[in-house]
């Protein structure tokens, strides 16, 4: 059987390559075909999107430090004392921080809404106290509408012809070391203010 299989090619080889020829280059093909697909191609490799990323600067701002402003709060209120509030706290608050009112104030006066500033003093009457306000210092006759030199300040006095800064401060200081004026030509007698600028203001001054 065996040394029959050589003559049987020899037989049939023109028949048989034909066939094995054509299953070869089947094979090659498919082979290749098979190659080429396993290879990524350009369009399947996707890129991979980098997203940008921006780093945003913090804006650095300084903390804006609370102004303290101290105000007291009197009468009719359960704690009256001295309260430290902020800057733009209102008069309601500084009435809450003493307590509350009392039950026999009278808050219909108040301005609840108004700003608090520092040195200020919010009185809460009784019901049925009177307020008396008290009159603000007199520096002119309210008759005459004369500048009283003993008691204006510096602002008043400059309201005078003749004097200025420098020449107020003189006249206050003289009126305080020397003593109130007792007759208005004793002006004269201020540095700086000659007969000439007395004369100026002799019927503008008074002493009373």
């Amino acid at each position: 059987m065996i040394f029959l299989f050589p003559s049987f090619i020899q037989k049939y080889k023109k028949k048989l390559l034909l066939p094995t020829t054509v299953i070869v280059v089947i094979l090659f093909f498919f082979l290749q075909t098979q190659f080429k697909t396993s290879e990524p191609t350009a369009d399947a490799i996707q890129p991979i999107p980098i997203h940008e990323t921006t780093i945003e600067q913090e804006e650095i701002t300084e903390p804006i430090e609370d102004i303290s402003l101290f105000v007291e709060v009197k009468g009719a209120v359960i704690h009256p004392g001295v309260y430290e509030l902020t800057q733009g706290d209102r008069v309601l608050k500084a009435i809450e921080l003493a307590g509350g009112y009392l039950p026999t104030s009278d808050s219909k006066g108040i301005n609840h809404a108004q700003k608090v500033a520092d040195e200020m003093v919010v009185y809460v009457p009784l019901e049925g106290e009177v307020i008396v306000e008290q009159a603000p210092t007199n520096t002119s006759s309210e008759s005459t509408g004369l500048v009283n030199i003993n008691q204006a300040d510096a602002s008043l006095l400059m309201t005078l012809p003749g004097i200025g800064p420098a020449k107020a401060d003189a006249i206050i200081a003289h009126r305080d070391g020397q003593g109130l004026f007792k007759d208005p030509a004793d002006l004269k007698n201020v540095t700086g203010i000659g007969q000439k600028t007395f004369e100026k203001l002799e019927v503008l001054i008074s002493v009373k």
